[in-house]
């Protein structure tokens, strides 16, 4: 294995090289270096890395933890201390975190080693990455498209091997729809099943962190590190956490995946449809029952969603006002001066747009026609995903309603770029699992071939079944050993 070659492996086959010391956690991250070096002009992935600090912990790490000495890509929102958390955003460049986020920790802890800054939707609002502040994110498969979001970044990474495997956020699909316009694995888990302690807020009710990674063992491997209960955030579930790595390899005999006839409708890309057809099939040959269900209250998830997101986004970013922290306007004549010039200044359109819904929604005489009602829906969502899972183990569907659009598309019209999650939010309403795996690419017109993503949704606290599942699948065909080809810029 040469130096060149490492940044194509797994998690799973780096540990396994690190262990059996064939190479060492500094060539990694050397290989990496170069690797981030001569790709990343192309593609925008990350904001910031930080090599001298990661050397000194490669340097010293233990290989024979579970991940000893594998670098980890971290989302810019989630708290590293000593590091640049911008969340994108001109009203944070220039801070640095005071501490690091649980998960960071827990990462340390089982020897893998935080590093680099990636890019992302301002404040995680957005589903293709073009609301960063800092720049613009591409889709390795086609530099004319975007790679998804709002964790654009960490998944165009993972996808063109310049990060090993990221960590993301999932607030209505943040983590799975990039992961399937980049031709990764992409996993939400349950609500609380992973600390958001460290984790810079959008919507506190629906936020999540999770792995963008190679494979599902990866994912899983990483899950293994970052779950588990927290007393530093009070939505933690203090549940049992399995091993999730286990059940992988077993087989589908007698499960079942319920198909919701809500999913496959009218404005689905064709060629999405036809991949996410195919895998369905596929896994009823593994073994697995198809049963079709219905979630009937799935046209509301949308609207509930921008309800209850940006209620909870207006008011969790009420903080950034230039007085403790962040960007503050100059020559200001009053305290509400400062407050609208900094805010006005520091805040992107998109920002600007959900806060001031959030706040509308929130406001005297609109809160019980909006919120409240919205939560009552919230209820209905959840309520639906309780009996069809009485009915079956897990639920499959597209990602995606289409594979990556053209960067600059849907800019122009939020509507369209909300609706590129149509099959996402509910599972973050309802604080269930869900998984995308790569399932097909779609050949357009334009010629370069694009990724499709097969969404896995299971219960709170399903993990492991839903692991066991994407596995099957994953292993059963060669998507996910495809990547795209980025020539390197010549030094």
């Amino acid at each position: 294995m040469t130096k060149r070659e490492l940044p194509a492996l797994s998690i799973v086959e780096l540990t396994d090289l690190l262990r059996r010391k064939e190479v060492s956690p500094v060539e990694v991250l050397q290989a990496l270096g170069e690797r981030i070096d001569a790709v990343d002009p192309e593609i925008g992935a990350y904001l910031a890395h930080d090599f001298a600090t990661a050397m000194a912990e490669a340097e010293r790490t233990d290989v024979s933890l579970p991940l000893g000495g594998v670098p980890i890509a971290i989302k810019d929102l989630i708290n590293v201390e000593g590091q640049q958390c911008t969340c994108a955003s001109k009203i944070l460049r220039g801070y640095r975190a005071p501490y690091s986020a649980t998960v960071i920790e827990k990462l340390r802890g089982h020897g893998a080693i935080p590093f680099g800054r990636m890019n992302m939707d301002e404040f995680a609002m957005g589903s293709s990455t073009e609301n960063s502040s800092a720049q613009v994110t591409r889709n390795p498969w086609d530099l004319s498209r975007v790679p998804g979001g709002s964790s654009g970044g960490s998944a165009a990474a993972v996808a063109v091997d310049i990060a090993f495997g990221a960590l993301g956020t999932d607030t209505g699909g943040s983590i799975r729809q990039p992961a399937a316009l980049s031709g990764i694995v992409g996993f939400k888990p349950s609500y609380g099943r992973v600390s958001r302690f460290g984790l810079v807020a959008f919507a506190s009710s629906l936020d999540q962190i999770g792995p963008l990674t190679k494979t599902v063992h990866d994912s899983a491997l990483l899950m293994n590190a970052i779950a588990g209960h927290d007393s530093h955030d009070s939505t933690s579930l203090n549940a049992p956490v399995p091993d999730y790595a286990k059940n992988l390899g077993r087989d589908l005999k007698g499960i079942r995946i319920g198909l919701p006839k809500e999913y496959m409708i009218e404005g689905v890309d064709p060629a999405v449809k036809s991949a996410v057809i195919a895998a369905v099939k596929q896994l009823g040959e593994l073994g697995a029952e198809i049963i079709e269900v219905s979630l009937p209250h799935t046209n509301y998830a949308i609207s509930v969603y921008y309800i209850l997101a940006t209620a909870e986004a207006s008011a969790n970013l009420a903080r950034f006002d230039g007085v403790r922290y962040g960007h503050r306007a100059e020559n200001v004549s009053s305290l509400f001066d400062q407050y609208a010039r900094t805010r006005a200044e520091g805040f992107g359109a998109e920002v600007k747009r959900r806060i001031i819904l959030g706040t509308y929604v929130l406001s005297s005489g609109y809160y019980d026609a909006f919120y409240l009602r919205a939560q009552k829906v919230r209820e209905l969502i959840r309520q639906d995903f309780v009996r069809a899972f009485e009915k079956v183990e897990a639920l499959v569907s597209p990602t995606s309603p289409s594979p990556a659009f053209k960067l600059g598309e849907k800019m122009t019209d939020p509507l369209q770029m909300y609706l590129a999650d149509i099959f996402t939010t509910a599972a973050n309403l309802a604080g269930i699992c869900g998984i995308s795996v790569p399932c097909g690419f779609a050949e357009p017109k334009s010629a370069k071939k694009l990724p499709i993503g097969l969404q896995l949704l299971g219960k709170a606290l399903d993990e492991a079944r839903i692991f066991q599942i994407a596995h099957a699948y994953e292993q059963s065909t060669d998507w996910h050993k495809a990547r795209p080809v980025i020539e390197p810029i010549a030094a």
